[in-house]
């Protein structure tokens, strides 16, 4: 499969299509948050907690990029921008929202298990 003369890796199943979207410690985080409406860079910024803004701007780029996310310029000083999700963007978001289910129910044993892991790992 080519596009943009670029030679694009078949996709094994669904998953490894929507992880090529998707994947990175990141994007997930962002669609959580863009899930409640459009929002400012800066308060996307300070929902991502430990998101570097070099790191932010590349996510919301391949998001968009994806046609994931949308970017509203409106073109005012001082500059505003709002990013939303795309129809594509409210699909993925509603496939994620299990998953965020599942590490709420389950954040205890989580972090627990994560836990023991650090432990052993630093010893």
């Amino acid at each position: 499969m080519k596009a943009n003369n670029t030679e694009i890796t078949p996709f094994i199943c669904g998953l490894d299509a929507a992880l090529r979207v998707v994947g990175g410690k990141w994007k997930p985080l962002v669609l959580y948050f863009l899930d409640d409406g459009p929002k400012r860079y800066g308060a996307l910024k300070r929902s991502v907690r430990g998101v570097s803004d070099k790191m932010l701007i590349q996510q919301l780029k391949e998001l968009e990029a994806h046609r994931i996310v949308s970017r509203t310029d409106y073109k005012e000083v001082p500059p505003r921008v709002d990013y939303a999700l795309t129809p594509l963007g409210r699909s993925l978001a509603d496939a994620l929202r299990p998953l965020c289910m599942w590490g709420e129910e389950n954040s205890d044993t989580i972090a627990a298990a994560l836990a023991v892991h650090e432990r052993r790992s630093s010893s």
